[in-house]
């Protein structure tokens, strides 16, 4: 594999976390104490990756002040004997290469890939979907890369979906099964009907993909939705005789593109953290408690109601 760059694609309204990301990128919305895009390029130091190209579009400024240096901050932090809190952020930014590449119109994720396109030469594109976050002991991306090097072919994540949530993700069709976990693609098939899905192997928010993505992406007609999709460029790679393989990660994976997936990923992530198992443990106990105790109270009501 000759080396390999990644692309975070963060250029979109954030729409679904309205009003709060008309102002804040939804991307710097924190899990715990850390924004969910700073688990991404975590992910991809622990995989590494050093070079990163965000795709940025208006209003998201703050992504590119976040990875960058702020002395009045850290000469406080360091009066006051508080410079640890930074370290996370600190230490990506002293080993990560950023450059940030606007996307003047909503075209599609296929559309912000390739106007990255100027930024590669032949390396392979990383491509990291910012709302989707794995959790494991291998990083997800790395055993992507592994693939990718061991089958010397195009890699992209898949997770078995239930049979109505198809219509929501590209799924692929099977051309070959070598393993529990490893396909090669025959086809890809962006948010169909249940009734014609292929199979339930839904495309998850990780790729590894050849530099020859950005021609794939070129000439690409507006597809599902009215937007340039990737899964149709990465049809055109499978078209023009390069191996796709999807690879179904070990691991757990978030989806903190929802309000409602973005609080469970938070709850599940403070569970699982030293500092606050341990108060969230007896926070939610005293919450059942409470929440049986409205139930009882209502049905209770109910009753009394019945009896009038």
């Amino acid at each position: 594999m000759n080396g390999i760059k990644a692309i975070i694609p963060a250029a979109g309204f954030g729409t679904r976390f309205l009003p709060a990301s008309k102002a804040v990128p939804k991307e710097l919305l924190p899990i715990l104490d850390k924004p969910s895009i700073q688990y991404i390029i975590e992910e991809g130091l622990a995989s590494g990756i050093k070079d990163f190209i965000v795709v940025t579009g208006k209003n998201k400024k703050p992504i590119e002040d976040y990875f960058d240096l702020y002395p009045e901050l850290e000469t406080i932090l360091t009066a006051s004997k508080k410079d640890h809190l930074l370290d996370s952020v600190s230490k990506i930014i002293k080993t990560a290469n950023f450059l940030y590449v606007k996307q003047f119109e909503q075209l599609g994720l296929g559309h912000a890939i390739w106007t990255a396109r100027t930024a590669f030469s032949h390396e392979h594109v990383a491509i990291f979907l910012p709302d989707d976050i794995f959790t494991g002991a291998i990083p997800g991306m790395a055993q992507l890369i592994k693939v990718a090097n061991q089958e010397k072919c195009n890699v992209i994540a898949v997770q078995e979906v239930a049979k109505q949530e198809v219509s929501r993700y590209g799924i692929i069709s099977v051309r070959r099964q070598f393993s529990p976990n490893l396909f090669q693609v025959k086809d890809l098939v962006e948010k169909p009907a249940p009734n014609k899905a292929p199979s339930n192997l839904a495309i998850v928010g990780r790729y590894v993909l050849s530099s020859n993505i950005f021609a794939s992406l070129e000439n690409l007609k507006f597809g599902s939705g009215g937007e340039i999709q990737l899964t149709d460029g990465i049809q055109n790679l499978l078209l023009s005789g390069e191996k796709v393989f999807a690879y179904k990660i070990q691991g757990q994976r978030y989806d903190a593109g929802t309000t409602f997936g973005w609080l469970k990923t938070n709850l599940d992530f403070a569970l699982k953290h030293p500092k606050y198992s341990e108060e969230i443990m007896k926070y939610l106990a005293k919450l059942e408690k409470d929440i049986l105790f409205m139930q009882g109270k209502a049905e209770a009501l109910k009753n009394k109601h019945k009896t009038i």
